[in-house]
């Protein structure tokens, strides 16, 4: 099992997604004084030092449960066809994932602040969109492997 290159792009898959279970921050929202803060566990007001949650949202769940996903994924080694299958639609979901924090990113300020205010991009953001490729290959390396064996099959 660890011999195969999805099994490597899959662990850091995991690892990418995971991390940003700790509470690090996708996006932050800015006006003048106070600004709105976007993380797995919600969206957080701060106005000056002081800090409330704004609204909780539970985007941990899904984020781990496609982590799931990917352990349940990485372990169905023994069956090729359930693991390309699993793996498409893993990169379909995790693709889901990162378009609704792009599409949250250009349209979430407006719900915020009436006037002009500044966006950021926090470390959560990037471990998002770094998971992505490895889950993509991960699948080009179960398409890869589901070839070599249906070779070896038809020349039995």
């Amino acid at each position: 099992m660890i011999q195969r290159v999805q099994t490597v792009y899959l662990f850091l898959a995991i690892l990418c997604l995971g991390a940003t279970c700790t509470g690090m921050e996708f996006l932050r929202f800015t006006q003048a004084s106070e600004s709105f803060s976007f993380s797995v566990f919600g969206i957080q007001a701060i106005h000056g030092s002081s800090t409330e949650v704004y609204k909780s949202i539970p985007i941990y769940l899904s984020i781990i449960g496609i982590c799931l996903f990917l352990f349940m994924t990485l372990m169905s080694y023994k069956n090729i066809g359930r693991q390309l299958q699993w793996a498409r639609r893993l990169t379909f979901l995790y693709f889901v994932l990162i378009i609704s924090a792009i599409v949250f990113y250009y349209a979430g300020g407006t719900l915020f602040f009436d006037g002009s205010y500044e966006k950021e991009l926090g470390l959560g953001y990037a471990l998002l969109v770094v998971g992505f490729p490895f889950c993509f290959l991960a699948q080009l390396g179960i398409k890869k492997d589901k070839k070599l064996l249906d070779s070896l099959n038809r020349l039995r």
